[in-house]
């Protein structure tokens, strides 16, 4: 049983330790799904609670509490990333030019055009802009089994949700976007 708002808010140790205890598990899977290694997942995860303890004050309970931390996992996740990805951003010559062309000197993968690049930037705006739309639990479930790959079962724990529940979220899921994306599409 998820401990109450009021005990976690006043830090008590019992309600805390539950947290960890029950969410520790389900968050250091989530972190390694993300293609962590195990060093870095429990450090991801512990990220999180650490954060999730920071912010306890702006935590409202509108959601559970395993819910919350994995959005703050993910937010540390795409944190991670675009840090990695500021320290990457010169590559040696030789490496880049290997990696883009090859051997007699064409494109080993062509560079997008400028409609390609229009049109997959407009079809991203709407995807997240109707992702946006869905409610929170059917847009959770979907995330879980489409973006972040995770199975069933580790969605149904993460969701606290049944095998029958998490396939009507998953299908509202996907037929909301559908039709969102049709009306964006002007296709209907």
């Amino acid at each position: 049983m998820e401990p109450s708002l009021a005990d976690l808010r006043a830090r008590k140790r019992e309600a805390l330790e539950a947290v960890v205890r029950e969410n520790s598990g389900p968050l250091l899977r989530g972190a390694m799904a993300l293609g962590l290694g195990e060093g870095e997942a429990e450090d991801l995860a512990q990220e999180a609670f650490a954060a999730f303890l920071a912010g306890l004050d702006r935590f409202e309970g509108r959601s559970s509490v395993r819910t919350y931390l994995f959005g703050i996992l993910y937010l540390k996740a795409k944190e991670r990333g675009r840090l990695r990805a500021r320290e990457v951003a010169t590559d040696p010559v030789d490496e880049v030019f290997e990696r883009r062309f090859s051997g007699d000197g064409h494109w080993a993968k062509p560079p997008k055009g400028p409609d390609e690049e229009a049109a997959a930037s407009e079809t991203e705006g709407h995807i997240k802009a109707c992702l946006g739309e869905l409610p929170e639990a059917q847009r959770a479930a979907f995330q879980l089994k489409e973006v972040e790959g995770l199975e069933p079962e580790e969605i149904r724990n993460v969701l606290e949700v049944s095998d029958t529940n998490l396939r009507v979220l998953l299908f509202r899921a996907r037929h909301r976007l559908r039709e969102c994306l049709e009306k964006r599409w002007g296709t209907r």
